[in-house]
């Protein structure tokens, strides 16, 4: 997919890598760098696979000062630098550069503290998200965000790009979830923000740290929330003859006050490849799929089931499934969680990730496939409906250069419906390069500036994970100083 432009090298930072590399050698050691081109072509995308870079080099700090030093050492020599977690991200925000070096927190992965009298754990931002959870669990305890990817996915990368999950409904995403960070700043100052406690004096900037994208600094550590476990649990699962009659139920859902841990859509071509791969006991005889599960006492459970399955009556359902305990429940999130990775088998995908009004999802779903079908491509709606994040599953083969281009130009066209909805661009995904020039859908030239006035403050150079998030015509305006902002203005 060759539409989204990527900037060109810097051919006198590659010129100067030997002399770079003996440097950083001196500073952090040459057993925290790769060098060899098989080892630094493992971080040459991420999961945004379209796009790629071998990078220039590779390092894996283990402890703060060792991102410290190699940050302040990107900052003296010109040097971009790539934030790294473990490679997930969907939008390319680790996309690395020909010129830059990758910085992948992978080997920060402790446990540093956890206080279960105050409900919080400092963590390394290496350490997966479902580790966090697994470390408390023993003591009633989780950590709510739980993206598809959890197992996998890194604190760091959570942070980033402020990341949900099926339970954000509840819970709330990743901003919701975290009390304080640790963070390099470009030119090695550490800095500690937000801490321990919910109350904070002056700016709220731990919220401007979350979703930030490598922009603005290099989280490595995070002190997060951790909730007790509920008493219990159980999905619903309620087959519909249309989308849009799943999408007005789940509307429904919400206006009768009801806010369940999760509500999950899945369309036909979703269920049928999950079931397939998962065996999870998903109706094949439906045009759409809602799991929706709540938490509470088993009487509490009983009665809020009941009153969603009355609510989705008036909604002509074709099939009303309640879970009859932990071993169906399992294989029914079992089956939503391995969605990606199942529907991966049978096709490419290009996973979109926009957000819209709950009151839209009938319409939007409709547009959805109107928009596919007008560029020959098929689709297999996967998303969080409870909180109206998409996440269309655009099909295609890679192999078709025809069939690329059109599953791009279908992405952008469904991202644009979303903010014309009244949506955004995106709900847990990032920018990254995938949403870049399409920012001006969404911000006016204004608040483009703004943000772009804010980055400088804490980026002078625009060194961290360049080319990402802003448009490049406008970057490229801000860095040759054509812009009326200095650090100092903004």
């Amino acid at each position: 997919m060759p539409h989204i432009e990527l900037p060109e090298p810097d051919a006198g930072v590659i010129r100067r890598r030997p002399i770079l590399i003996e440097d950083l050698k001196a500073r952090v050691g040459a057993d925290l760098l790769i060098l060899d081109e098989d080892g630094r072509r493992a971080y040459e995308t991420d999961a945004f696979t379209a796009y790629r870079n071998v990078p220039m080099l590779v390092v894996l700090p283990r402890t703060t000062e060792d991102v410290s030093k190699i940050l302040k050492f990107c900052h003296e020599n010109d040097v971009k630098v790539i934030p790294r977690g473990a490679g997930t991200s969907l939008c390319g925000g680790a996309l690395p550069t020909e010129d830059a070096i990758v910085l992948c927190v992978s080997k920060m992965n402790r446990v540093i503290e956890v206080d279960y009298v105050n409900r919080f754990a400092r963590v390394e931002a290496g350490i997966t998200n479902l580790e966090i959870t697994s470390r408390v669990a023993p003591k009633g305890f989780f950590y709510a965000p739980d993206p598809s990817s959890q197992l996998a996915c890194t604190i760091a990368g959570n942070l980033a790009m402020n990341s949900g999950g099926a339970h954000c409904l509840k819970y709330g995403v990743t901003t919701h979830n975290v009390l304080g960070v640790k963070m390099v700043l470009i030119d090695g100052t550490i800095v500690d923000i937000g801490g321990t406690s919910l109350e904070r004096n002056g700016y709220d900037l731990l919220s401007l740290m979350i979703g930030s994208e490598g922009q603005l600094g290099v989280v490595t550590e995070a002190t997060v929330k951790i909730l007790p476990s509920a008493e219990g649990a159980r999905p619903l699962m309620i087959g519909f003859r249309s989308p849009e009659a799943a999408g007005s139920c789940v509307a429904a859902i919400i206006a009768a006050g009801i806010i369940p841990v999760a509500i999950e859509y899945m369309d036909r071509a979703a269920i049928e490849v999950c079931e397939a791969f998962a065996g999870a006991g998903y109706p094949l005889d439906v045009e759409a799929l809602l799991i929706v599960e709540v938490e509470g006492s088993e009487s509490e459970i009983g009665i809020l089931l009941a009153r969603i399955a009355e609510i989705a009556a008036a909604h002509d359902p074709k099939t009303v499934v309640m879970s009859s305990g932990p071993d169906q429940s399992a294989r029914i999130w079992a089956g939503r969680k391995a969605a990606f990775g199942a529907i991966g088998r049978i096709s490419d995908y290009l996973c979109m990730d926009g957000t819209i009004p709950l009151a839209q999802l009938p319409h939007a779903l409709t547009r959805i496939s109107q928009i596919c079908a007008e560029h020959d491509l098929k689709v297999a709606n996967i998303f969080h409906a409870g909180d109206g994040n998409l996440h269309p599953l655009i099909l295609y083969d890679a192999n078709d250069d025809s069939q690329a281009d059109r599953a791009e130009a279908a992405g952008e066209a469904i991202l644009k419906l979303c903010v014309e909805l009244g949506g955004c661009l995106t709900g847990e995904h990032g920018v990254g390069i995938e949403k870049r020039e399409l920012m001006a859908s969404q911000f006016s030239a204004t608040d483009l500036a703004v943000q772009m006035r804010i980055k400088t403050v804490f980026d002078p150079t625009w060194r961290l994970n360049p080319a990402k998030v802003f448009p490049l015509a406008a970057t490229e305006t801000m860095r040759s100083g054509r812009a009326a902002s200095t650090p100092e203005a903004a």
